[in-house]
């Protein structure tokens, strides 16, 4: 018989300053380590002031860890130390591994109307490859796959598999799903996870009652964490809801951090810190 995932925590997402001083509201951070092992950050980063967000994040050093950028609406401009840049767009992924290090920004340009809407996912690197080479991933929208069922639930598959259907972002070390699920009103959803995994549910809109607790409704811009199971449900009433329902294998191992960098001990931060200082934090790739 199959296990539904209790509840074992509701957050509800908390403004705060972050970069050149972009408002964004922040799900988890550092003081809930190592509680979502293996991701460490998750912000969301909605506006309709400009001057809430174009300031941006400017040139900053990442070590250790992965950011997952997912942008609604609005654009965000990006450049880093391996040369590239662009922009991520409506729809668009950016998955980035830092490894290593890699110094880069971030500037929100908005959209027309001068808004912006996305989200920060970090995830944390194992030991044996936080010196890893960087590696990014651009997904444009278009090769997100939607899949539509019969009960009218909508899902994007950024990372992880659906029926049978496989996201563009794969080969990760986490193991991680990524998926962007509307479900209607008066409707519900059962999906199957990984036993053992971190799962949890960040909505982005409407609202909606987790694990059949009918006691708990979670609005828009609230967070789950699960406990562990086979899988989440999650029902309507007269309004949809629309969730971000991220998983990942946790790490297990002990974690230093400080700022943009993410290691397991002291020692290996202030080494860090002491290359970024000394121009030597960027590695050569490998050939």
């Amino acid at each position: 018989m199959n296990k539904t995932r209790k509840i074992r925590k509701i957050f509800k997402s908390k403004p705060t300053i972050e970069g050149a001083g972009v408002h964004l509201r922040q799900g988890f951070g550092f003081s809930e380590v190592p509680l979502f092992d293996p991701f460490l950050l998750f912000d969301d980063f909605r506006s309709d002031e400009k001057e809430y967000f174009t300031r941006g994040f400017p040139w900053h050093p990442h070590r250790g860890i992965e950011t997952i950028t997912y942008v609604l609406s609005g654009d965000v401009e990006h450049g880093d130390s391996m040369g590239n840049k662009g922009t991520i767009s409506s729809g668009d992924v950016q998955w980035m591994t830092a490894g290593s290090g890699i110094i880069h920004q971030e500037m929100p340009l908005g959209d027309d109307q001068g808004r912006i809407l996305g989200f920060q996912l970090w995830a944390n690197l194992p030991a044996s490859m936080k010196m890893m080479a960087p590696r990014y991933r651009d997904v444009k929208a278009e090769q997100i796959p939607e899949l539509q069922l019969d009960s009218g639930v909508s899902i994007k598959i950024i990372s992880g598999q659906v029926n049978g259907v496989s996201g563009p972002v794969h080969d990760i070390v986490i193991d991680p799903d990524y998926l962007d699920v509307s479900v209607p009103a008066h409707s519900s959803y059962l999906h199957p996870t990984k036993s053992g995994h971190t799962v949890l549910a960040y909505v982005i809109g409407g609202k909606g009652f987790f694990c059949l607790k009918k006691d708990s409704l979670i609005t828009d811009r609230g967070l789950v964490l699960f406990e562990d199971g086979e899988n989440v449900m999650v029902t309507t009433a007269a309004e949809p809801v629309r969730f971000l329902l991220i998983s990942g294998k946790p790490i297990c191992e002990p974690v230093a951090w400080q700022g943009p960098i993410v290691m397991n001990f002291r020692e290996e931060l202030q080494l860090a810190f002491e290359e970024y200082h000394n121009n030597t934090f960027i590695k050569p790739l490998p050939p």
